[in-house]
């Protein structure tokens, strides 16, 4: 067992809905795909049946990181935020000092960052140069492409 990870309640939730499939829909579907490859006959080199023993294992591999995930995460209570600093679960709006560009992230647990969202992992080089810092703070933050300088506009 390793970290904790903290996680909303929201995102716990998709986590184990995608466990209760997995375990619901793709075990038994995998279990079939088994026994008609297993009915063929000589398993030695029957393609189907290694097929599906590889599906099969990375399947359980698949179930049993979520179960460990799910069992390390702690559900952070949105209501008791501190808005003083930036933080994980924080509403973030920055403006690049060179292009003049205005950018709103929230930075969430890695497990439920989505770009297109305007969420971000809170270990990502954004993030991870923002959290900590307050509202009028200018930050130089190194991403892959190199160094960006913004000015923190507000935090909610």
């Amino acid at each position: 067992m390793g970290d904790v990870l903290y996680i909303t309640e929201e995102g716990l939730q998709k986590l184990k809905e995608e466990l209760e499939k997995l375990r619901t829909v793709e075990r038994p579907m995998i279990a079939k795909l088994l026994a008609e490859a297993t009915d063929k006959g000589d398993l030695t080199e029957n393609t189907e049946y290694s097929a599906a023993k590889e599906a099969q294992g990375m399947l359980e591999m698949k179930i049993a990181k979520l179960e460990d995930i799910i069992a390390r995460s702690r559900i952070i209570d949105e209501s008791k935020i501190d808005n003083s600093t930036i933080r994980i679960l924080n509403k973030v709006k920055i403006r690049n000092l060179k292009s003049n560009t205005v950018m709103e992230y929230q930075l969430v647990p890695e497990s439920e960052a989505d770009l297109k969202k305007g969420k971000i992992a809170v270990n990502s080089p954004i993030a991870s140069g923002l959290i900590g810092k307050k509202v009028g703070d200018t930050v130089e933050i190194k991403v892959p492409s190199g160094v960006i300088h913004v000015e923190i506009i507000s935090v909610s």
